[in-house]
């Protein structure tokens, strides 16, 4: 039961507040990343990781870790979604890295032509009184990456080898 609530509630929850938070703010807090590790414990737990198990899911997170500080040592992605990323890695485990992988390039570009798009277009009046969405439309700005993170989770999630742990469980 832990597990199912961790997977379809929870989880969910704490990505949507993370891509929340990066389109309003550009950023991704750390207590964010906290809770999503300190869920992903609890769902090992629950959902009864061996040792192998937990060990490929944590090789897995130190991968994503990798690959998304080399996308911000680039200046291509911000620190939060290196950080957002290497979460998710860890939850996702490999069976669904790639996948994951695969699909948050596809939702990134696709974030990406969207805004760069929106952004060659002159706001409304009523859109132009809001702090969050005048950043969001400044041409100087980056990309809220982390709206693609969850969104790829998010599609993904149903299919990973993580809901039927937790189905299972």
């Amino acid at each position: 039961m832990i597990a199912q609530f961790l997977i379809v509630a929870l989880l969910p929850l704490l990505l949507a507040v993370a891509a929340a938070w990066d389109l309003a703010s550009f950023t991704i807090p750390n207590l964010l990343q906290g809770l999503l590790l300190a869920a992903f414990l609890v769902f090992a737990m629950a959902a009864g990781f061996t040792p192998a198990e937990l060990g490929a899911h944590a090789l897995a997170g130190l991968i994503g870790l990798a690959a998304g500080f080399a996308l911000f040592a680039r200046g291509l992605i911000g620190g939060g979604d290196a950080k957002l990323f290497t979460m998710a890695a860890l939850w996702f485990g490999f069976h669904d890295l790639l996948s994951y992988a695969l699909l948050v390039s596809l939702f990134g570009g696709a974030l990406t032509l969207s805004l760069l798009t929106m952004r060659q277009v002159p706001l409304p009046a009523a859109l132009a009184r809001q702090d969050w969405i005048l950043r969001l439309h400044d041409e100087k700005a980056g990309i809220p990456y982390g709206v693609a993170l969850a969104a790829a989770a998010f599609y993904l999630l149903p299919y990973s080898a993580i809901f039927q742990m937790a189905a299972a469980a």
